[in-house]
Order: structure tokens, then C-alpha cells, then sequence
């Protein structure tokens, strides 16, 4: 496998596990019903995250990939407000998986920041 195509495998690998991580963190949400609300924006941008990207690898053009990495960037940058928000409101006691999520959420945000504007500087 090319250096590219192991990347590209990496990144579908790490954003469906960073998806799956939300998931399972949503259920140390404090039971109130801003965490409700919270839990389905959070769930669907994490996981739009993850499937955008792999229709992203799909693309059959360089147009239609920048358009679906802008959509993965978007969404991506949700989840992570939704993070912060979390934090912020103090709706989890997990702080450490907590911290490590955002730092998850600040660095798919960069990686993928930086593909899509690759993409739209060539």
C-alpha cells in the first residue's frame, strides 16, 4: 500500500472510532434535558464526520472531495463546540476522556483543514 492510500485507511479508521468514542462518552452525560439535546447534535455531527469523510475518498472529482472535506471540516468543528459546551456546562465527571476527545476533535479539525485546502490551493 502506497503512503497515501495508509493515511487515507488511518483517517477513515480514526474518525469512525473518534464517532464510536461520542457515542459511548454520551452515556456519562448528566440526565437533564439540555444533555439530551446535546447528545443528538453531538452524535450527528460526530458521525457525519466520519461518513463524510469516507464519501470524501470517494469523490470523483477534486470539486466534489473539497466540497465533502468543507462538509467533514464543518462537522468535525461542531463536535468539537459540542465538546466545549459539555465542558463548559460541567454535564460529564469524565474529564480526562473529556480532554481527550477535544484534543481528538482539535486535531482531526487541523488534518482535515489542511486536505481541503490542499486540495483547493492545487
Amino acid at each position: 500500500m502506497l503512503e497515501k492510500e495508509l493515511f487515507i485507511e488511518k483517517m477513515k479508521s480514526r474518525t469512525k472510532k473518534f464517532a464510536v468514542d461520542i457515542i459511548k462518552f454520551c452515556d456519562s452525560l448528566i440526565t437533564c434535558k439540555a444533555s439530551s439535546v446535546i447528545t443528538y447534535q453531538i452524535v450527528k455531527s460526530a458521525t457525519s464526520t466520519g461518513a463524510n469523510y469516507r464519501a470524501a475518498c470517494r469523490a470523483r472529482s477534486k470539486n466534489e472531495f473539497f466540497s465533502k472535506m468543507c462538509i467533514v471540516v464543518e462537522e468535525v468543528d461542531e463536535t468539537q463546540y459540542w465538546l466545549e459546551v459539555i465542558q463548559e456546562s460541567v454535564l460529564s465527571n469524565r474529564k480526562k476522556e473529556l480532554n481527550r476527545l477535544l484534543e481528538e476533535a482539535t486535531e482531526l479539525t487541523k488534518v482535515m483543514s489542511k486536505a481541503k485546502s490542499s486540495t483547493y490551493n492545487k
